[in-house]
């Protein structure tokens, strides 16, 4: 390839668009996820708005790189291509590996610590996309693709947390 022509993956945002997509995944889902945490916080949130929040996420170059991460490992595993013992780890999503999560943590503190927080109460619930995804229904493997949905979801949300931070002061009822 001569310095004239343009990598294929020069626009990340539209890859990590694709590829979400192979994984049936897509912002809006993730913006039901967003919805959810955040409706009784911020009261004139939208899921619209919601949706808008993890597509400011997915446009991160960090978010990016660990979800195309995260996604080929799975992929790879989906085709039995990891080398072993690392292919049944990550096809039986063992409980000790936590690669899965760490990669996820890059993302969750994009927008401050509270994406920590969202992420573990989100990978403890498993709400919505992330049950469905961590059930790894019809034998795929989901053992990345769950997480990364939960530390996109945390961080967006913690993003519009910081968008609103009088609005979250007063409905959690903190007093001054």
């Amino acid at each position: 390839m001569n310095k004239t022509e343009t990598k294929p993956y020069l626009d990340l945002h539209d890859h990590v668009i694709q590829q979400l997509a192979i994984h049936d995944i897509t912002p809006s889902e993730i913006g039901e996820i967003v919805y959810d945490l955040q409706k009784d916080y911020i009261l004139q949130l939208t899921p619209a708005l919601a949706t808008d929040a993890v597509e400011h996420v997915l446009a991160k170059r960090e978010v990016q790189n660990a979800i195309l991460t995260g996604l080929a490992l799975d992929s790879l595993a989906n085709e039995k291509l990891l080398p072993e013992p690392l292919q049944t780890i990550v096809e039986n999503d063992e409980g000790l590996y936590g690669i899965d999560e760490q990669i996820a943590m890059g993302i969750t503190s994009v927008y401050g610590s509270i994406g920590i927080t969202n992420y573990g109460y989100l990978d403890k619930v498993k709400p919505q996309l992330i049950g469905r995804l961590n059930q790894h229904k019809g034998g795929r493997v989901n053992t990345f693709a769950d997480d990364l949905v939960g530390a996109i979801a945390a961080a967006a949300a913690a993003r519009i947390a910081h968008s609103h931070p009088q609005e979250v002061h007063d409905n959690f009822g903190i007093k001054d």
